[in-house]
């Protein structure tokens, strides 16, 4: 278990951990939304003639929205998104989403959130979403646990994932805080690939349809099947953690 803590310290030159914060991804870690993300997407697209899979949109998770649009229009028309047609696909696909979305959590989210609270950490939100009915229901889901100014949202950054850019804004307003001084919990690869280029210690908990094996190659150092395997596992890596 201590082997992927070392691994990371060996590779980033650290000689031990500072923990003092946890910086989440929101959809497929803290809510059971994946699924209507994909759906909306999906239909979306459908709507605008741009082929698509629903399985697609779990690998784009983390990407802001024009990005995810761009990506798919250069594919199956072979040009960029206008921006009057960015506009129009991603209002459609909010419109969409907030049909569908019933605000679920995933199983022990709350719980784990809870936990690093108590634990005197602070917990930080770095999300792609630019959904507000998400945002809005944070507090409503996990009162008193984010605070507003530990929030990183596709309105914060200029790049979003698989750039480093929204994990290196929730380390500094998670409190100036150095790589080693945080944990990511994430449950998509480009969330992954932005959270360990931002040099982070990364934890993915895949609740999505998708082999471990595309996390692990995204560079995780720890791969789980659910937030609960993440949950009943803390105590083990919380001490591990704190003892450096």
């Amino acid at each position: 278990m201590i082997t992927p803590f070392k691994d990371y310290l060996n590779k980033h030159n650290y000689t031990r951990f500072d923990f003092k914060a946890v910086l989440f991804d929101m959809d497929g870690v803290l809510y059971d939304s994946m699924k209507w993300h994909a759906k909306s997407w999906k239909e979306t697209m459908d709507e605008f003639d741009i082929l698509s899979t629903p399985e697609e949109f779990y690998l784009y998770e983390g990407m802001v929205g024009s990005k995810t649009i761009n990506h798919l229009m250069n594919r199956e028309k072979g040009r960029d998104a206008t921006k009057q047609e960015t506009e129009t696909i991603y209002k459609r696909k909010t419109e969409l989403f907030t049909k569908y979305n019933d605000g679920a959590l995933i199983p022990f989210a709350y719980d784990f959130v809870k936990e690093v609270n108590e634990e005197g950490l602070t917990p930080v939100l770095v999300t792609g979403s630019g959904q507000p009915t998400l945002i809005n229901k944070l507090e409503h889901n996990f009162p008193g646990l984010f605070a507003k100014d530990k929030m990183v949202t596709a309105f914060d950054v200029k790049h979003g994932k698989p750039h480093p850019e929204p994990y290196l804004m929730g380390l500094k307003k998670g409190g100036a805080l150095n790589p080693n001084q945080a944990v990511v919990i994430e449950n998509a690869p480009r969330g992954v690939e932005a959270a360990v280029a931002a040099g982070i210690f990364t934890i993915a908990v895949n609740t999505g349809p998708m082999p471990d094996k595309v996390l692990a190659d995204a560079g995780a150092d720890i791969v789980l099947p659910s937030m609960e395997a993440l949950y009943n596992n803390w105590p083990a890596y919380y001490r591990i953690l704190k003892e450096g």
